[in-house]
C-alpha cells in the first residue's frame, strides 16, 4: 500500500483532489459577495429555497450558498471560511466524515453544511458532547444563521416539552447525542401525537463523531420506571460472596471482565442455600444475585469504576472520568454495588424504552461528523454507519515533535520520571498539559506535585464550563494542567505570551489508553494552527495496558536488560508492542459493540413494528378492520388449539374451548356444548365469528360509532405499551443467558435473533388476545381513557442526560374542554379532532 499511496496519493488526498474545484467555485464568488449589501446578502437565503422548491438540487446551489455563509460569517464573527475549511463542509455534506485536527476550527466549518441543508425546510440537527458546547454553539453560531434568516433552537436537559417543541421546529437545532435519542424514545411513548416533540430525522452533524458513534455506543440508551422486585436478596447474595476465596471458589477474567463460580463455589452455593443443583433453570434468580455480587465485589473497583458519594454509589465515566450523577448499572449491579458498600439498595428499574446510538443514528436521511481521530476506526464506521473518513490538510503544517515512549518496569520509576519532567520543564515557563486515564491517577500525580512545590491545576472533567474555562488557559505561560485524556473536548488551547520561544505546550502522557485514537486526541492539543509544541508518553510494564494485553517477549526483554528501577528505554520494538497491544484492545471492543448491535438490530426491527402500531394510534386512524382481523385470528387460534381432532374426551376439550371463548367474549351461558359438538371445525369457527360480530355491534350502538374508534385505539395503545415493556425486559434476560450457547457451538447473536422472534411472535399474540378481551369487557360507565402504563423515572447513559427525572402529572385535556391552542374552539373540534 505504501508504494501504491506514493504514486497515487492516499485515499484522503484523493478525495481532496476531487473536491478542490468545488472549492474554486466558492472562492470565485468572493468578490461578488463582498459586493452585496447586508439587505442583499440576506435575501439570498429565499431566493435558495425557492430554487429548492423548485426542484434544483443543494448540490448545485452549495458553492454559490457556501461564499454566502463564508460572506455572513466575516461580517458577523469575523472569520472567514479558508480553503480547508471549505473542503471539510462539502465532505460534510456529502454525508462522510471529514477528520480535521483540533484547532483547525470545525464548529465554523459545520454552519456551511447546516445552512445548505437547511434550505430544505426539514430540520438540521447538530449534534455535540455535551450540553456546555451545545449551548454555546448555538449562541456562537447561531448569529451566522439568524443574519440569514434562518432559525436556530438548542435542546438542553432542563428544558419542558413545549420549549423542546420550539427548539425542534427550527431550522438548525443543537443538542447532546443523549437528549436527541432519548426524545425519540419519549416521542415513542406518548399517549397523544401532540406530545411528541420531534420532526422527522432529516440531517445530522455529529461533533467528536469518534467519541459519540464509537465509545458511547458501548452501551444503549434505556429510559426506565421503578421495577417491584425485593431487595433484600442483594444483601443476603453480598453476605455470601465476601466468604468466598478466590481461586477456590471463584475465578476472575479480567480480559472479559468476569468472576464466575468455580464447581467448589457452586457446592458452597448449594449448601447455603440449601438447594440441589445451582445450575438448574430453577435457580436462575438466585443465580442472577450471585452473579451480580461476585461483579460488585471482585471485579468493580472503588475510586476508579465508581465512587461512594453522601451514602449514594455513583458511576465514573471510564472515558472521561467524570462521575454520571444519577445514572445506574443496569440488571441489578447497580444494587449489587449498593449493598456491597452497605448504603441503602434502591429498588431495580423496569425498562420502558431503549436504543443503541448505532440504530438511532442510522434513522437520519442523511448522517455526516467530524472529529481530530477518525482514521484508526474508518473500519467501524463504514461498516456500521457506511460513512467513510476524509483527512482533510492542516491550515498550516503541524510543528509539533512527537517523541518515542520511555518505558520504565514500575509505575514507581515512571511516576518518578514523569514528575522530575515537569519539575524540570516548569522551570523555564513552558506550559504543560498532563494526561491521565482516571480521576485516581490525576491526584495522585497531584499530591506528589504538591510536595514538590509545583502550583498546578487538575481537571476531573466534573463540569463543563470549568472544564472549558481550565483548558483554554492551558498554554498560558507556566501553567501544570492535569487532565483526563477526554477533558475539555471542544475547547482550543491558545497559546500565551512568550510561550512560543519556549517550545509551545508539552504534553505528557501519563500512560497509553487503549485506544490509540484517545492517545492521539491528547497529542492534538499541542501544535494547533502551525504552533510548536512537543508530545512524550510514560509507560510501565505495570500500566493496565501492558500487564493485560502485554506481550511476555516483552516482558523477557526488559528483564534480561536488568533494568533498574529509575531507569528507561526507547526502542521501536516496545513501540510496536504498545501498538499491537493497543490494536488488540480496539479489535476487542468493536467486537463488544458489533455483538451490541447485533442484538439491537433484533430488537430494532420488532421496535419499528410496534412504533408503527402506535403511530396508527396516534394518528387517529380507523383501526376497526385491524380489530375485527384480531377478533377473527384469536377465535381461528382457540378453536384450533383445543379441537384438534386427535382428541380422547372430545366433550371435555369443546367445555375447555366454550370457557376459554366465555372468559374472552362470549356472555356466560350463550353457547352450550350441544349446540356445537356436531359442527365441523369451520363451522365452529363460523359460529364464534357471527357472534362475536354481533356482540360487537351492538357495543358500537352503545358508544357510538365515533367513541368506539377511540376506545380502539385506547385499548391497542395501553395493551401495546405494556406488553412491549415487558417483552424489552425479557429479551434483556434472554440477552443475559445467551452467551452461554457459545459454550454448544452456538452463534449467541443467531440464537438471540431465532428466540427472540419466536417470543416477538408470542407478544404480538398476546396483544390481540388481551386487546379483543378488553374490548368485550368495556362498558359505557368506565369506558377507557388514555393514560402511560408507566411513568419514566430516570434515563440511563452519558453525563447530561442523566438527573433522576421527577415524575410529572400531565394535564389531560377533556374533549369538550377550551382547546388550549387559545383558538376558543372546543378541544375535540380543533386540535383534537385527530384523536376523536
Amino acid at each position: 500500500m505504501g508504494l501504491l499511496n506514493k504514486i497515487f496519493g492516499t485515499y484522503s488526498e484523493r478525495e481532496v483532489k476531487r473536491i478542490l474545484p468545488i472549492a474554486d467555485k466558492i472562492e470565485g464568488y468572493d468578490q461578488a459577495m463582498q459586493s452585496l449589501t447586508d439587505e442583499e446578502l440576506k435575501e439570498k437565503t429565499p431566493e435558495f429555497k425557492e430554487r429548492v422548491k423548485n426542484g434544483e438540487s443543494l448540490d448545485s446551489i452549495l458553492p454559490e450558498a457556501f461564499a454566502v455563509v463564508r460572506e455572513a460569517s466575516s461580517r458577523v464573527l469575523g472569520l472567514k471560511h479558508y480553503r480547508e475549511q471549505l473542503i471539510g463542509g462539502v465532505v460534510l455534506h456529502q454525508g462522510r466524515i471529514a477528520e480535521m485536527k483540533t484547532g483547525e476550527g470545525k464548529t465554523l466549518v459545520a454552519t456551511l453544511p447546516a445552512y445548505l441543508n437547511a434550505l430544505t425546510g426539514k430540520g438540521v440537527h447538530v449534534v455535540t458532547v455535551n450540553d456546555y458546547l451545545a449551548k454555546r454553539d448555538k449562541e456562537w453560531m447561531g448569529q451566522i444563521y439568524e443574519f440569514l434568516g434562518l432559525t436556530t433552537g438548542v435542546i438542553l436537559h432542563d428544558l419542558n416539552n413545549d420549549q423542546r417543541r420550539e427548539s425542534y421546529a427550527a431550522d438548525i437545532t443543537y443538542g447532546t447525542n443523549n437528549e436527541f435519542g432519548f426524545d425519540y424514545l419519549r416521542d415513542n411513548m406518548v399517549i397523544y401525537k401532540e406530545e411528541m416533540v420531534q420532526r422527522d430525522l432529516n440531517f445530522a452533524i455529529v461533533d467528536e463523531v469518534d467519541s459519540i458513534l464509537i465509545d458511547e455506543a458501548r452501551t444503549p440508551l434505556i429510559i426506565s420506571g421503578a421495577g417491584e422486585k425485593s431487595t433484600d436478596f442483594y444483601k443476603v447474595a453480598d453476605f455470601f460472596v465476601k466468604r468466598l476465596f478466590k481461586d477456590k471458589h471463584f475465578t476472575i477474567d479480567e480480559k472479559a471482565n468476569a468472576v464466575m463460580l468455580t464447581e467448589e463455589g457452586m457446592k458452597e452455593a448449594e449448601t447455603a442455600f440449601g438447594i440441589d443443583n445451582y445450575a438448574d433453570a430453577d435457580n436462575m434468580e438466585l443465580q442472577h444475585y450471585i452473579t451480580q455480587a461476585l461483579k460488585a465485589n471482585y471485579s468493580m473497583k472503588k475510586d476508579k469504576d465508581y465512587m461512594v458519594k453522601d451514602g449514594e454509589v455513583i458511576i465514573v465515566d471510564e472515558f472521561t472520568g467524570r462521575l454520571m450523577e444519577g445514572r445506574r448499572y443496569s440488571d441489578g449491579l447497580h444494587q449489587a454495588i449498593e449493598a456491597k458498600e452497605g448504603v441503602k439498595v434502591e429498588r431495580e428499574s423496569k425498562t420502558l424504552a431503549t436504543i443503541t446510538f448505532q440504530n438511532y443514528f442510522r434513522m437520519y436521511d442523511k448522517l455526516s461528523g467530524m472529529t481530530g481521530t477518525a482514521q484508526t476506526e474508518e473500519t467501524e464506521f463504514r461498516e456500521i454507519y457506511g460513512l467513510d473518513v476524509v483527512v482533510i490538510p492542516t491550515h498550516e503544517p503541524v510543528q509539533r515533535q512527537d517523541h518515542p515512549d520511555v518505558v520504565y518496569k514500575t509505575t514507581k520509576g515512571k511516576y518518578n520520571a514523569i514528575i522530575e519532567e515537569i519539575v524540570e520543564t516548569h522551570k523555564s515557563g513552558q506550559p504543560m498539559l498532563v494526561g491521565t486515564t482516571s480521576i485516581e491517577k490525576s491526584e495522585l500525580i497531584s499530591s506528589m506535585l504538591k510536595r514538590k512545590g509545583v502550583p498546578h491545576q487538575v481537571l476531573n472533567a466534573k463540569y463543563h464550563e470549568k472544564e472549558a474555562e481550565i483548558v483554554s488557559h492551558a498554554g498560558e505561560k507556566g501553567m501544570v494542567t492535569i487532565a483526563t485524556n477526554m477533558a475539555g473536548r471542544g475547547t482550543d488551547i491558545k497559546l500565551g505570551e512568550g510561550v512560543v520561544e519556549v517550545g509551545g505546550l508539552k504534553i505528557i502522557g501519563t500512560e497509553r489508553h487503549e485506544s490509540r485514537r484517545i492517545d492521539n486526541q491528547l497529542r492534538g492539543r499541542s501544535g494547533r494552527q502551525g504552533d510548536p509544541g512537543s508530545s512524550r508518553f510514560y509507560i510501565s510494564l505495570e500500566d493496565d495496558l501492558m500487564r493485560i494485553f502485554g506481550s511476555e517477549r516483552l516482558q523477557g526483554m526488559i528483564d534480561k536488560l536488568g533494568l533498574e528501577e529509575d531507569e528507561a528505554i526507547e526502542s521501536k520494538m516496545v513501540s510496536k508492542a504498545i501498538e499491537n497491544a493497543q490494536k488488540k484492545v480496539e479489535g476487542n471492543n468493536f467486537d463488544i459493540r458489533k455483538t451490541l448491535l447485533g442484538y439491537d438490530d433484533v430488537m430494532n426491527m420488532q421496535r419499528e413494528i410496534i412504533y408503527r402500531q402506535r403511530a396508527q394510534v396516534l394518528n387517529g386512524e380507523n383501526l376497526k378492520d385491524q380489530i375485527q382481523e384480531m377478533i377473527q385470528e384469536v377465535i381461528h387460534s382457540a378453536v384450533d388449539s383445543h379441537i384438534t381432532g386427535v382428541e380422547e374426551n372430545f366433550d371435555e376439550d369443546l367445555n375447555h374451548l366454550i370457557s376459554y371463548m366465555e372468559d374472552l367474549f362470549v356472555p356466560h351461558g350463550k353457547i352450550k356444548a350441544e349446540d356445537i359438538n356436531s359442527l365441523s371445525n369451520d363451522e365452529i369457527k363460523e359460529k364464534f365469528l357471527e357472534l362475536a360480530k354481533e356482540i360487537y355491534n351492538d357495543k358500537e350502538n352503545q358508544f357510538s360509532e365515533e367513541q368506539m374508534r377511540e376506545i380502539e385505539r385506547v385499548v391497542l395503545l395501553r395493551v401495546v405499551d405494556s406488553k412491549w415493556m415487558d417483552h424489552i425486559d425479557n429479551m434483556d434476560h434472554l440477552k443475559q443467558g445467551i452467551g452461554l450457547r457459545a459454550y454448544k457451538q452456538q452463534d449467541p447473536v443467531q440464537a438471540y435473533q431465532f428466540e427472540g422472534s419466536a417470543m416477538f411472535d408470542e407478544m404480538i399474540y398476546n396483544i390481540k388476545v388481551e386487546t379483543v378481551k378488553f374490548l368485550y369487557h368495556v362498558h359505557i360507565e368506565s369506558a377507557p381513557e388514555r393514560e402511560k402504563v408507566a411513568e419514566e423515572t430516570y434515563t440511563n447513559h452519558g453525563d447530561d442526560s442523566v438527573k433522576k427525572q421527577p415524575v410529572k402529572k400531565e394535564h389531560k385535556v377533556g374533549r369538550n374542554d377550551p382547546c388550549p391552542c387559545g383558538s376558543g374552539k372546543k378541544y375535540k373540534n380543533c386540535c383534537g379532532r385527530e384523536v376523536v
